[in-house]
């Protein structure tokens, strides 16, 4: 998980794309050693390009761009990522003030700047995308193959308009930022010490230049390989809260017979492997002075391989060949409360289940673009034309077994903050204990391509209170898709023994607990490729068990839909789950920069605006499903707005090192357009003509359903900014940013009645746009180079960064409930980075801490209409650190290690408002690393 600790300092590296136009008017700007100027890797203009190659200067060159740029952001540079123990772009992200990330899987994966998800994404400043998603995947980047990133936090009307959160750029390295011939690279070995497994990573860099009779040519390449095998395990108790039945045997009697607990408690290990190919291509030309023509070319690749086991132990329900509720004994009560079990023993009831489910899932993303820049004495002219295509594909086989018997079984519900459980005198070992329970695959296909172009013009106007004038045009034409299906055998009731599947042997699942597994952790299941590998020959044992149970219950029609879904050797793809989209956008922008000074105090600024029209057209297949009999009907919706995005800043220095920001924009957001999707599945509810109604009985719906909403409009928000930033040297800094948001629309599932033209009254599970919400809060930024220390110590720094978010928005008023705010799923109020660097004599070392305060994942709504938190996250925190030492100036090597803390996720399920169980305590993975860079040329 810490590739990024080994390209990324190999050679020269440039900053991030700046605006032309910014750098005229920095302080700073001469401090910083000017080189070629590349093409445009923004919407807008060319970059100044600047050679950095330690941390000391990449803190520089990082500063520097936060300080001259038009728009509030932050950025990383190369150096700065390659010096920390990080695998993915969206791992350093999380170091960033204003940026939380959710991690799974032993990795980032989702990022949120000032508590929104929301996030738009570019490369090199055009749009990139995964399959149907309007964003990349970040965690898909590995950092070898990065020069920088950028995180806008406010937009400006020349960039690709930012959704709510913010726009996050990356960007790659091209060949005019060498000197000359350079060949990079490095290879790396990291073990993780849940798996004990050890993975490769690696990358190469080849650039070159030359001057030719046609002009000036350079050419770049690069690949990485990137790999990791994880292996998380959780202990569980099932959010479904159940209270213990009147037929149930109960001891003591002084536990009552009333009480409250978990549905069931359980394993579940996350594991696999995971490998991403990624590569890199970029072709310049500068016929003259004034004119470069350039080409981009990106591949981003991802393997998985997963093994995920998952043990569910039911201590609630009867066995139907018993008909007898469990026996609960040895019951122990929550302190303080006559209505929640802290623990029991259970004997009876429903045997335990389990599966294996193994899956291989891929992508493959292309970009190409072609561009060019014409730089005039006042008129710079650029164009950019990309076109992408993208594929996500994944399949699932799944092997289901049961114990032979129900066990008994000894839990407590939170102990060392989780569920802990033992079964007593079973013999986990023992394939005898083992029947197959059932057999599935899935099949997931999801495609995305587009066409984008955009055209720019910025004007030198000479004139010293407006400086410059940019305008341009942009057009994108996107295509969606996704298409799934599924099929399962369930074949418990013919008792047949697991061993007897042709499987290959049966082995017990790997302990991910590190030593504290509290009570039971191991159980006999297949191998992964004992099941992926026989997919063909478990397909032929479901149908020949699927053709004994019809003989067996010969008037069951779903065991011959059973039947006639695996009569096909592949997945049968589902239509009625579906969609497919185009939509085209058409985008106009004016902005101008304006310069002036009031006696000793300087302002600038820009203002302008992007007006965007949005074309689109989304279709799906509905299945109504009524009398026994299901219905494909294909739905179409169109839908085409404008928006209209002003934005204004001012800057204001009253002294050389002091300056003030303000800003204002209006960003939006579209949909994701899954969520568009207009098909339902839709249930009708049949009633007998002659049943009496109830006049005084609540009205029923005419049928229930779940699906996608057409009706949604993209989310919107108006934007304050403020910072006073103090730049007291070239690599110290303290920056305080306070900010408003001022938003509607939230989308996210809830479950609610609606007057559906076609079916009436239908009760539908399905996304709602929120109601109003309103973000608020500051980040402090600090760092230096601790050069005032004696000589002994001059080579140490710090840095730190503290965000405060405070983001509260209302539920949809179609859902009847409390119209007051409550907190924004999945933000934390505090976020929290500190780390500890030295460079000197060859030598760097980091060591980093972020932590993240709890936050809610989901509500529930009380008895009195208020909403309250349904599931929440307690606080999470890692600690990371990493080692290099350069050999000479060709070679250095690497010690790293991620997650040194290891402290385990934890999550809790308030299931009433004053009763709480925990829910996962998740144990991921700490990575160690040692790695091998190497340089040759500048």
């Amino acid at each position: 998980m810490k590739r990024m600790a080994f390209m990324l300092s190999v050679a020269p590296m440039a900053l991030l794309a700046m605006p032309v136009a910014a750098q005229t008017t920095a302080a700073t700007a001469a401090s910083t050693a000017a080189a070629d100027t590349a093409g445009a890797t923004t919407e807008t203009s060319a970059v100044t390009e600047v050679v950095v190659t330690g941390l000391r200067q990449s803190m520089r060159s990082a500063q520097t761009i936060k300080r001259n740029s038009d728009a509030i952001l932050d950025a990383v540079v190369a150096e700065d990522i390659g010096k920390l123990p990080d695998n993915t772009a969206a791992e350093t992200l999380a170091r960033i003030s204003g940026v939380q990330v959710e991690r799974f899987s032993d990795e980032a994966n989702r990022v949120l700047i000032r508590g929104l998800p929301d996030v738009a994404t570019t490369y090199n400043g055009r749009e990139i995308f995964t399959a149907e998603l309007r964003r990349v995947q970040l965690q898909d980047f590995p950092a070898q193959a990065l020069a920088g990133i950028e995180i806008y936090k406010s937009g400006t009307a020349d960039i690709v308009e930012p959704g709510l959160a913010g726009l996050i750029n990356v960007r790659t390295r091209r060949p005019l930022d060498f000197k000359g011939r350079f060949i990079g690279g490095g290879v790396r070995l990291t073990y993780n010490d849940q798996t004990e497994k050890r993975d490769p990573n690696g990358n190469i860099l080849l650039s070159d230049r030359w001057d030719t009779s046609i002009g000036e040519i350079g050419v770049l390449a690069n690949a990485t390989y990137a790999q990791s095998q994880y292996r998380n395990g959780v202990r569980y108790n099932n959010q479904w809260i159940r209270q213990v039945s009147p037929a149930s045997s109960v001891s003591p009697a002084s536990a009552g017979n009333s009480f409250y607990y978990p549905h069931s408690v359980g394993l579940y290990n996350d594991g696999g492997k995971r490998y991403r190919p990624s590569g890199n291509v970029a072709v310049q030309w500068k016929p003259n002075d004034k004119l470069e023509i350039y080409f981009d070319g990106i591949y981003q690749g991802y393997r998985g391989r997963q093994a995920t086991d998952n043990l569910d132990v039911n201590l609630r329900d009867w066995d139907s060949t018993v008909l007898q509720d469990p026996t609960l004994t040895n019951v122990t009560l929550v302190p303080g409360t006559t209505d929640q079990a802290a623990g029991f023993t259970k004997t009876g009831g429903v045997a335990p289940q389990a599966y294996r489910s193994t899956g291989a899932d891929h992508t493959n993303t292309y970009q190409g673009a072609v561009g060019a820049v014409w730089r005039g004495d006042r008129l710079t002219l650029s164009t950019d034309l990309a076109y992408e295509d993208s594929e996500y594909e994944a399949r699932n086989w799944s092997l289901d077994s049961a114990f032979t018997t129900a066990p008994t079984v000894v839990v407590k519900f939170n102990e060392k903050d989780g569920a802990a459980f033992d079964l007593t005198g079973f013999d986990a070992a023992n394939p005898a204990n083992y029947y197959w329970r059932g057999y599935y695959e899935r099949h997931y296909i999801a495609k995305g391509s587009g066409v984008q172009w955009r055209g720019d013009a910025v004007f030198d106007t000479r004139l010293s209170f407006l400086p410059e004038i940019k305008f341009g045009l942009r057009y994108t034409d996107r295509d969606a898709s996704l298409i799934q299906g599924s099929r399962y055998a369930w074949v418990l009731p013919l008792k047949i023994a697991l061993s007897s599947l042709p499987v290959g042997q049966l082995e017990m699942i790997e302990d991910p607990f590190r030593g504290d597994s509290q009570g039971f952790t191991q159980y006999l299941m297949p191998t992964r490729e004992g099941i992926a590998a026989n997919a063909a020959a478990l397909r032929q044992r479901s149908i020949d068990a699927l053709q004994q149970l019809i003989a067996l219950y010969p008037n069951d029609q779903g065991y011959k839909d059973t039947l006639t879904a695996f009569s096909s050797p592949d997945v049968p793809l589902d239509q009625g789950g579906a969609f497919s989209a185009t939509e085209q956008s058409y985008a106009g922008y004016v902005q101008a920069k304006y310069d002036f000074e009031l006696g000793s105090m300087a302002f600038d600024g820009v203002v302008g605006v992007r007006v965007v029209q949005t074309v689109g057209e989304y279709s799906g297949t509905s299945r109504v499903a009524a009398n026994g009999v299901t219905t494909l009907i294909p739905r179409t919706i169109e839908q085409n707005y404008t928006d209209v995005l002003p934005n204004i800043s001012l800057r204001i220095r009253p002294l050389d090192k002091v300056q003030l920001r303000l800003g204002y924009t209006e960003t939006r957001t579209r949909v994701d357009f899954g969520a568009l999707n207009p098909a339902l599945n839709v249930t009708q509810v049949v009633r007998d003509p002659n049943e009496p109604v109830d006049p005084n009985a609540p009205v029923q719906p005419n049928a229930y359903g779940s699906g996608g909403n057409p009706d949604l409009v993209p989310l919107t928000s108006k934007n304050y900014d403020i910072s006073a930033e103090y730049y007291f040297s070239s690599t110290g800094s303290i920056t305080v940013a306070g900010f408003y948001r001022d938003l509607f629309g939230f989308t996210s599932n809830y479950t609610s009645r609606v007057q559906d033209p076609v079916y009436g009254l239908i009760e539908i599970s399905r996304p709602e746009n929120s109601g109003a919400g309103k973000i608020k809060g500051f980040e402090v930024n600090a760092q230096t180079f601790l050069d005032f220390l004696p000589e002994a110590f001059k080579g140490f720094g710090v840095q730190g960064n503290v965000t405060y978010i405070d983001g509260k928005n209302q539920f949809p008023q179609t859902l009847g409930a409390d119209a007051s705010y409550v907190k924004i799923t999945g933000l934390s109020k505090w976020t929290y980075n500190a780390a500890l660097f030295y460079e000197r004599n060859g030598v760097t070392g980091r060591i980093s801490y972020n932590r993240r305060s709890p936050w809610v994942s989901y509500y529930r709504q009380a008895t009195d209409g208020s909403q309250y938190t349904g599931v929440g996250v307690r606080a999470t925190s890692r600690l990371d650190a990493s080692l290099s030492y350069d050999l000479s100036k060709q070679l250095t090597v690497s010690l790293d290690v991620s997650n040194l803390l290891a402290k385990p996720f934890e999550n809790y399920n308030n299931y009433s408002p004053d009763r709480t169980y925990p829910v996962d305590v998740r144990y991921e993975g700490r990575y160690y690393g040692v790695g091998l860079r190497f340089r040759f040329g500048e």
